[in-house]
């Protein structure tokens, strides 16, 4: 059956591969975006499809449509960019889902909610499971992210218990693919641009801290499933549990680019920064079905070509 699908921050890295995934299923798509991050390159081969409707629109506005689901994916994710307005991110993550969530109401929509492994914060647990409360610094230079989406996480399951909306909540760990923005700041377009530049490549700390890199047709996968499931709401961690340190993630990238002139190099580490970031997906397996299967090599492969095409 053809559903009417909202995905708000449609024009970003996640909400370009989310709305061509949906449009592939036969659904209408209207995806809706204030371009703060989101580029409409990610987006322009949807525009003949009769299915496919872009607003440009900030969710911190009301906004009055009649849909069956909506996709919550509007707001920068790297500390680049959300610490760029802190006060603009925090507005996003309150005032915007709660315009959401009224609507998801009004329209008796499901609504899905993108949080993030940040709710963690930097973990005293590991690997992260969705019981872990989190070690989240309320005052700190990434509090506007962090701690606007563990509010959304509370206003969304307040709206469920309250009124009774359809809701659902993945906490998302680091990802990486295609339609990534080319000063994305996140780690993984970081190493491979400045590779392909000849630039150095910069770690942050002395590189030990660890991440685990999931590429981004897993992450639509485990979205899509977790909007089907009638009962679970979550929240569910969707990542991949291969853990790697960030100077492993450096070798590798120079490992696949062999004609990069680049080196490595050291600064000191933010503040805040995780050390240890790793999902446990037994939650996931166990009500989605879902693991990740794309391994780092091969997304890194894909995403390489993609970015030497665009620079």
């Amino acid at each position: 059956m053809t559903k009417k699908i909202l995905v708000t921050g449609g024009a970003g890295f996640i909400g370009s591969h989310l709305c061509q995934e949906l449009l592939e299923k036969g659904n209408e798509v209207i995806c809706l975006d204030n371009f703060f991050t989101g580029q409409k390159i990610n987006i322009e081969k949807f525009f003949n499809n009769p299915n496919f409707k872009l607003i440009e629109f900030d969710i911190e506005d009301k906004i009055d449509l009649i849909v069956d689901e909506i996709y919550n994916l509007a707001c920068p994710a790297s500390p680049v960019h959300y610490q760029e307005n802190p006060v603009k991110t925090v507005r996003t993550n309150t005032i915007g889902i709660i315009n959401l969530l009224e609507l998801a109401k009004k329209s008796g929509a499901k609504i899905l909610q993108a949080s993030t492994s940040e709710v963690y914060g930097d973990p005293f647990e590991h690997p992260q499971k969705e019981s872990y409360w989190g070690n989240v610094n309320p005052v700190g230079i990434r509090s506007c992210y962090d701690e606007g989406k563990r509010v959304a996480e509370t206003l969304c399951l307040d709206y469920y218990r309250q009124y009774g909306v359809a809701i659902k909540i993945v906490r998302i760990f680091n990802t990486y693919g295609p339609n990534m923005y080319i000063d994305d700041g996140r780690v993984v377009s970081n190493f491979i641009v400045q590779a392909l530049r000849n630039e150095n490549i910069t770690i942050y700390g002395d590189g030990s801290q660890t991440r685990s890199f999931q590429y981004i047709d897993d992450l639509i996968s485990g979205m899509t499933k977790m909007m089907a499931q009638d009962e679970f709401i979550g929240p569910v961690n969707l990542g991949n549990p291969t853990e790697f340190t960030i100077k492993e993630l450096a070798e590798k990238v120079l490992e696949l680019i062999p004609e990069s002139k680049s080196k490595i190099i050291y600064r000191p580490l933010p503040q805040d920064d995780p050390r240890k970031r790793k999902p446990d997906i037994s939650l996931a397996k166990e009500k989605l079905g879902w693991e990740a299967k794309i391994q780092l090599e091969e997304g890194l492969k894909k995403t390489i070509a993609y970015f030497k095409e665009i620079i």
